[in-house]
């Protein structure tokens, strides 16, 4: 039976059929699961939302708290669900997070280059650094998912086929852990993401960095770097098949337009899926030698309008869900006038991301620094703005 329930009468066991009609207004990927972390029936709490629909055929119904005390039945406490003591992660402030991930990222950039190196030079590879890097990756990310996602950003063209590599890691684990994927199998896709592009060592310098539009035979030749890949992954016996998979499909499309084998939505895995979304994500952010990169929510509204089969609706709207329709180093005009850079998602809605406010639009000037909760705040977001517009240099705020 599907019932509407208002927020308050949730509890862990009940099967959510719908939350909203709306899924930006929620901070789950999907509107249909059971509810059985207390993570996420904490989250549903402080979503700002008043009610939602259940079907009490496949989880809990209310409790009938009235007739339970006429009984005098007690009531049995909901169940925390969560990991033991001696496994669990400390959650931190972003900005003391921020400095574990400068140093993580900086060494997963210095494996990356050793490893794409080995492979122009026609070496075996090493895979064990990059399962022990995506392991601190991960722990950073349950410390503070904002902290590397705040970093994946600070690339130069000359280091974009490595600083890309790290970022798609990043982009994977996080989106993983949306999707409720853990242990072996995250690990697993974060070493993925990390050697999705190591086919691009077999292509020559000078067409891989080329300033200047690639012509058809160029461009064929691009599209052999995910089998060249595969084939360098191949030979390696820590590469396991998630590496293999992404590494070889990170291009396909869920409508069969994609290379190298033109798979479509019945033949894709998970993974790959995963890795064509997060691929084509941090490649459209990121400045090229040939073209500056859009802003990141700029990224992801032209991303949600691709509406011809590019991406797996499921997996995309998880990405979402994962970075915010602002995704963390989007420039926001409030409409008090004030300009500020998003730092840190909100748990309560995409559309609430933290700001750190510092320019004012209306005296053409920079003002003290201050970070608001758009979730509590008065003021609101007019819109996604450039950064060269107003002439400033966000490496330096």
């Amino acid at each position: 039976m599907i019932k509407k329930i208002a927020i308050s009468e949730v509890r862990l066991g009940m099967y959510i059929h719908k939350i909203s009609e709306n899924w930006m207004q929620h901070p789950f990927w999907k509107s249909t699961f059971l509810l059985s972390e207390q993570a996420d029936l904490e989250k549903l709490k402080h979503c700002n939302l008043e009610e939602l629909w259940i079907d009490t055929s496949k989880g809990l119904d209310v409790l009938c708290l009235d007739s339970k005390a006429a009984n005098n039945v007690p009531i049995a406490p909901e169940p925390v669900l969560s990991l033991p003591a001696e496994k669990r992660i400390q959650k931190t402030a972003l900005v003391d997070e921020l400095v574990t991930a400068r140093k993580v990222h900086a060494k997963t950039r210095s494996a990356v280059v050793s490893m794409f190196s080995e492979a122009r030079m026609g070496k075996s590879i090493q895979v064990e650094e990059a399962v022990i890097l995506v392991d601190e990756i991960n722990m950073s990310m349950e410390r503070n998912a904002n902290a590397l996602l705040s970093l994946i950003r600070l690339k130069t063209a000359d280091e974009y086929t490595y600083l890309h590599s790290v970022a798609v890691c990043v982009l994977m684990v996080a989106l993983g852990k949306q999707l409720g994927l853990y242990g072996e199998e995250l690990k697993q896709i974060g070493v993925a993401g990390l050697l999705h592009d190591i086919g691009k060592m077999a292509v020559p310098n000078e067409i891989l960095n080329k300033p200047d539009k690639l012509t058809d035979k160029e461009f064929e030749i691009i599209k052999t770097h995910p089998r060249r890949g595969w084939e360098i992954l191949k030979k390696v016996y820590q590469a396991d098949e998630p590496a293999l998979d992404v590494c070889l499909h990170h291009h396909e499309r869920v409508d069969g337009k994609g290379y190298p084998e033109k798979l479509s939505a019945d033949t894709l895995t998970l993974h790959a899926r995963m890795g064509a979304v997060c691929d084509v994500y941090d490649a459209i952010t990121s400045d090229r030698c040939y073209k500056k990169g859009w802003e990141p929510a700029e990224a992801i509204r032209r991303m949600t309008s691709w509406k011809d089969g590019h991406f797996d609706e499921t997996v995309f709207r998880a990405f979402v869900k994962t970075i915010g329709i602002y995704p963390i180093g989007t420039l926001l005009k409030l409409r008090s006038g004030r300009l500020g850079l998003v730092i840190e998602q909100s748990e309560k809605s995409l559309l609430t991301p933290l700001v750190k406010v510092f320019f004012s639009t209306r005296t053409n000037g920079h003002i003290p620094v201050e970070i608001i909760d758009m979730s509590k705040s008065e003021d609101s977001i007019v819109s996604a703005e450039s950064p060269e517009q107003w002439g400033l240099d966000l490496g330096r705020i």
